[in-house]
């Protein structure tokens, strides 16, 4: 059997060694193209999302606070489309169309009677000026959670209750329109004239305490009561001043009668009348008296 040389050897695996290396150029190569490839792709990816981050809509009814590193700019966006350097800078939107906030609590009071009186059930009708809304941003913090707050709603409730009789405390047209005076004024101090504006204070549910509520239905009833007696006490003056007037009128008429009856009685009537009565006969007695006897008439 032939065994090649130690030359014929070293050559064969130089050949071999060649042809690896030749191999791992090509792949080398493969390699490289696959990852320009991909390489292009993330680019190409990246540039469009960044084009896409680079715009930013505000809708109709908000306005956009523009940031750059977290300095907020004084002019707040209008609504439309607005450009923004991605990472560098960002845009909060702003609600600026009226918002209601219900605080459903009850939230106990004073009437200016001293009076316990309880609210419940408040809706703040409100709204954010948009020309105030970069401010709100930069000053105020968490401000969709803290600008009207249950401890507000209630110091401006209670406050305008204590101006108000128990009546007019649980009339709301008297106490809805006080409350949201005395609401804005409140925000006005703590934000600034125009920043927030307080459209309608709506108070589903005014009540006094249970004992108050007692003694208001046994005044009421005592009232009634009394009301009661009164119509009844009246009705009987009013019926014994009829019967009075009644016999007088019926008093007065017959002592008229009576004076026409005597004014129409002549000495010639009355005797007339009495010879229509006598019989013709004497008395039996005769004596001094007053009373005019037949003999005298004859004589």
């Amino acid at each position: 059997m032939y065994k090649p040389t130690e030359l014929e050897t070293k050559i064969s695996e130089n050949i071999a060694v060649r042809k690896n290396i030749m191999k791992d150029k090509e792949s080398g190569v493969i390699n490289m193209k696959l990852y320009q490839k991909i390489t292009a792709i993330v680019v190409a990816t990246i540039l469009v999302l960044m084009a896409l981050l680079s715009f930013r809509i505000i809708p109709t009814g908000y306005t956009g606070v523009k940031s750059t590193f977290g300095q907020v700019k004084e002019d707040p966006v209008s609504p439309g489309i607005t450009f923004k350097i991605p990472i560098v800078q960002s845009i909060q939107k702003v609600n600026n169309k009226q918002q209601d906030i219900l605080f459903e609590e009850k939230i106990w009071a004073e009437t200016s009677d001293r009076t316990t009186i309880f609210f419940e059930k408040i809706t703040i009708t409100y709204q954010i000026s948009s020309d105030k809304s970069s401010w709100l941003v930069a000053n105020v913090t968490d401000y969709k959670n803290s600008i009207l707050t249950q401890a507000t709603v209630a110091s401006a409730i209670k406050s305008a209750s204590k101006e108000l009789v128990d009546v007019d405390a649980t009339n709301r047209g008297k106490i809805e329109p006080l409350a949201q005076e005395k609401l804005q004024n409140i925000l006005d101090g703590k934000y600034g004239e125009d920043t927030i504006s307080i459209n309608r204070v709506t108070i589903s549910n005014i009540d006094f305490e249970e004992t108050y509520n007692d003694a208001i239905a046994a005044k009421q009833n005592a009232q009634l009561a009394y009301e009661k007696a009164a119509i009844e006490n009246k009705q009987k003056i009013e019926k014994a001043e009829a019967e009075a007037e009644a016999k007088k009128i019926r008093a007065d008429a017959e002592a008229e009668a009576n004076n026409k009856i005597n004014e129409s009685l002549s000495d010639e009537i009355l005797t007339n009348k009495y010879y229509e009565k006598w019989d013709g006969k004497l008395p039996s007695v005769v004596g001094n008296s007053s009373v005019m006897l037949p003999s005298d008439i004859v004589s």
